[in-house]
């Protein structure tokens, strides 16, 4: 007869235990192919988004747009590149580079929320580090902070689980 043994709090009770190995959901080429992405988009994204902020203080501040060629609605003369009124109008049939920012930044981030997704999923990490991971994309600075520390841990656990088994 089998003796029962009594429930005793352990490790394998949180999900952690110490024999149990490293899982990824995909192969180390794939996960550094992943973390290259993402640090790509990271450091775009980020950049894209400081150039936003920048433009919105010079909008909402100063009420300019920043405006490529075209010509000065006032004088007349040919505009060449810098910020004029938003309101009335200060450029006539010119590039608005204040709206592309706008236009490149959401959907570049778009492409950092994809990369964000695929490395979250090779790394089979909690939901709540792919928020954190997407914030980095909304937040002013925090993509770079995010990155740095992010790609020092896939790499801590690259290496300390070298014959990680895929998850397929």
């Amino acid at each position: 007869m089998i003796d029962p043994k009594p429930a005793t709090p352990s490790s394998q009770a949180s999900g952690k235990s110490s024999g149990k190995k490293r899982r990824f959901g995909g192969t180390e080429a794939q996960i550094r192919s992943a973390l290259k992405f993402y640090k790509v988009m990271a450091y775009l994204t980020g950049t894209m988004l400081l150039l936003l902020c920048a433009e919105l203080v010079a909008r909402y501040g100063f009420g300019q747009y920043l405006f490529a060629g075209g010509t000065n609605a006032v004088t007349g003369h040919p505009f060449g590149f810098g910020f004029a009124d938003a309101e009335p109008a200060g450029v006539l049939n010119g590039m608005n580079v204040s709206v592309t920012v706008l236009i490149v930044h959401g959907w570049m981030y778009v492409v950092y929320l994809i990369s964000n997704f695929r490395l979250w999923s090779l790394m089979r990490w909690p939901f709540l580090k792919l928020v954190l991971l997407a914030l980095g994309g909304v937040v002013p600075f925090l993509s770079f902070i995010v990155e740095k520390k992010f790609h020092a841990e896939v790499e801590a656990e690259l290496a300390a689980n070298p014959q990680a088994p895929q998850r397929y």
